[in-house]
């Protein structure tokens, strides 16, 4: 399932595209480990919701699909102490590994018509401590709660327009971000995207001190606008090769910039936006400097679970961490049981 490649059509038939896009991209804010009660949603129903109708991508993600490692280095500035402890906040440069990736379940989807790009990151302290991290190019989440995302997947799923019509009738919400979709720019490059957390946190410092955050990737290169008709011209792979034909010419980098939540702000609904006046703070650059194929490289096997994470950060009351915690591990096992159908091709590193 993936989104065709015109977005203008009617009033409904745009939103059922838009609902589309987010049953194949939003990988993952889906299902949370409070609900596991019978009868009620499990990983299972949801990687069956995430299932689109050809069939699952067997050995790859159930969602986001389609994506490109990359290594490179965390410049730490120094600024993230007065927020977390977290080690990889300290003035430094910590190694990552990620994976750019389209919102899609499918493998081999033509770039230009899927609307949601994401990065799963992983930062490594010295002594090994993990931060793993998936975000995504959009400014907030389609939907306040895990249990409207599986119903906004089966009502995607389902050949009646009504049931579209009586999912946003019942999600008010997703009205913004189907405006998105619709309005927002298209790039043509990876490297020109911001990639935003959606989800809160709840950072600590060396004194006690907590703060609930939301942090984005904004890019260094200028974001430049492209028509999505131009898009579907230059190949159907063409961001993996546009993302490795510049770091082959310099890193690509982007600032990672902390929001700091007001008292009263909504911190368990990703569908909100904090107001733009929040506190930020630059606290590091991410540098990719090397592309890999996802093949044989070495993000394939990487669960980009938002909840690992360092000490001085944990979870919030945001239900939506232990929701794609779970469905990323069921994915990540059915990926793993089903590898003879991605075989490595051993290729030769350059």
């Amino acid at each position: 399932m993936k989104l065709p490649g015109r977005l203008e059509r009617s009033s409904l038939g745009s939103l059922i595209l838009i609902a589309a896009v987010l049953g194949c991209s939003a990988a993952a804010f889906a299902y949370s480990a409070g609900w596991l009660s019978p009868g009620r949603l499990t990983p299972d129903r949801m990687i069956a919701a995430l299932t689109p109708p050809s069939g699952p991508p067997l050995g790859h993600r159930r969602n986001h699909a389609k994506g490109i490692c990359f290594t490179g280095t965390f410049e730490a500035n120094g600024n993230g102490v007065e927020l977390s402890r977290a080690k990889v906040f300290a003035q430094g440069r910590y190694p990552v590994l990620g994976r750019f990736n389209l919102g899609t379940a499918d493998p081999n989807a033509v770039d230009a018509t899927v609307r949601v790009r994401g990065i799963g990151l992983q930062i490594s302290a010295a002594d090994g401590e993990e931060w793993r991290m998936a975000m995504i190019n959009p400014p907030f989440f389609a939907v306040s709660t895990p249990e409207a995302f599986h119903e906004l997947l089966v009502a995607a799923g389902k050949k009646e327009p009504e049931a579209m019509t009586a999912f946003t009738r019942a999600n008010p919400e997703f009205g913004a971000f189907a405006a998105w979709a619709k309005s927002a720019p298209w790039t043509a490059s990876y490297a020109e995207e911001p990639y935003n957390s959606l989800n809160s946190f709840v950072f600590t410092n060396a004194k006690g001190d907590e703060h609930t955050v939301r942090w984005s990737l904004v890019p260094t290169a200028v974001p430049v606008p492209i028509a999505q008709a131009d898009l579907q011209k230059r190949g159907p792979d063409f961001l993996e090769q546009d993302i490795t034909d510049r770091v082959r010419s310099a890193p690509q980098r982007w600032t990672m910039v902390t929001t700091v939540a007001d008292p009263g702000d909504p911190t368990a609904d990703p569908s909100r936006a904090w107001p733009e006046n929040r506190r930020k703070m630059q606290v590091g650059t991410l540098a990719v400097q090397r592309i890999e194929a996802e093949r044989d490289g070495p993000c394939r096997d990487i669960n980009f679970d938002p909840t690992v994470l360092p000490q001085g950060v944990r979870v919030s009351d945001d239900p939506f961490p232990a929701a794609r915690s779970s469905v990323y591990r069921k994915s990540y096992d059915l990926r793993a049981s089903e590898a003879g159908a991605y075989p490595r091709n051993g290729a030769a590193k350059p």
